[in-house]
């Protein structure tokens, strides 16, 4: 394994990511790197959350900063506020030796006006969500003719909420001539058709295996009747005393219920979901990141982009309708080399009236039980 000063980063940047506790480059770090400090060096890499991602193009990036002028030099959009503010203070950190460095984090649920101001300053790297700085180049606050660099951080994530058509609108506002990164933890048909579109000659970096759950990622189903889901979530959450989890429910009704019947029932438990106030929200985050909310109950779309350290388990309240969102769930947890555990909690419903769910559990099983073989997981049943 080769060393950080052998993959060409600075010695400015060494001295920060070794106060960082960095001491010697992750697989997608060594391979991503060198790969990004060329010119015209398109990449896609599939690699899980907390794999060291963030290094993994945050370094490269600030090695080509030229920090004598302000222009916006490279671009990383990310798909929610909760990731965009994580990158900038992830950059910044890696930057912390370096003189003139200006990173910036824009997104959406946030007034604009402090934003615009930022911007006006100068700022060499700009982390964004794609709304947001669609928005701000459309009132010309956003210049990205002068951009050599852009990253697409959970590129998978971003094209399945929808930002595909903001997406379209900042590559064709980018010189000819730059250096994309697309991070994905799928290779989805909407990354593949936004690499064959955009990416020239790329290379595709593979850390672990293509389109599977973390390798570090122990996956368990329970089987219950409908009516004894709740029972059973209770008694996985009281087999692990020191359990710290994320709750994956499917609606925002469904989230919220869980959530107070987990607190009346004496657990420490919050929910997240679209109906909060974005300041509920990050309050909410700011508790479970600090280890004082133990379990986080939330739907898919608000845990979107959310990386935090030491989760010990995801717990799947209901299936999600595809393979990818499980791969995203699973992969929130056994980060950074840790374990990790990922439960689904399954049930079918004899009722008629339920029959196009049953289907669509149905295919969600089949297709969750061909990843566990593949995975040599086991699965276990409560009745």
């Amino acid at each position: 394994m080769k060393t950080f000063e052998e993959l060409g980063v600075r010695e400015e940047i060494r001295k920060a990511i070794e106060e960082l506790g960095f001491v010697q480059p992750m697989p997608v770090q060594e391979a991503v790197i060198p790969y990004l400090l060329g010119n015209l060096n398109d990449v896609i890499a599939l690699a899980q959350t907390g794999t060291g991602k963030t290094a993994a193009f945050g370094i490269p990036l600030l090695e080509r900063i030229d920090n004598t002028w302000r222009d916006t030099q490279a671009l990383v959009l990310s798909p929610t506020r909760e990731l965009c503010l994580q990158i900038t203070d992830d950059i910044r950190d890696f930057a912390k030796y370096m003189d003139g460095i200006h990173v910036e984090a824009v997104y959406g649920g946030a007034a604009i006006e402090p934003q615009v101001r930022a911007l006006k300053k100068g700022v060499q790297i700009i982390v964004a969500t794609p709304g947001r700085l669609v928005d701000l180049m459309h009132r010309g606050k956003a210049d990205l003719s002068q951009v050599t660099n852009i990253v697409l951080d959970e590129a998978d994530e971003m094209l399945n909420m929808g930002f595909s058509e903001s997406i379209n609108e900042i590559f064709e506002s980018l010189p000819k001539e730059h250096n994309t990164l697309m991070f994905s933890a799928t290779m989805s048909k909407e990354v593949e058709r936004v690499a064959k579109t955009y990416l020239h000659d790329y290379k595709e970096i593979v850390v672990g295996s293509r389109n599977e759950g973390a390798e570090n990622v122990n996956h368990i189903y329970y089987m219950v009747n409908a009516k004894d889901k709740y029972l059973a979530l209770k008694r996985i959450v009281d087999y692990y005393p020191k359990i710290f989890a994320i709750i994956f429910c499917r609606t925002k009704i469904e989230t919220q219920e869980i959530a107070d019947k987990l607190i009346k029932d004496g657990y420490n438990a919050e929910s997240l979901h679209g109906d909060l106030s974005q300041q509920q929200r990050d309050l909410t985050m700011q508790k479970f990141r600090n280890h004082l909310t133990q379990l986080l109950v939330a739907t898919d779309v608000a845990a979107r982009g959310l990386d935090v350290d030491d989760l010990t388990h995801v717990i799947n309240f209901g299936l999600p309708d595809d393979i990818e969102n499980y791969t995203h769930r699973s992969g929130r947890t056994g980060r950074a080399g840790k374990k990790g555990t990922s439960i689904s909690i399954v049930h079918s419903r004899r009722s008629l009236r339920f029959a196009i769910s049953k289907r669509r559990l149905a295919s969600s099983l089949c297709r969750l039980r061909f990843l566990l073989r593949r995975k040599s997981a086991r699965s276990s049943f409560i009745r």
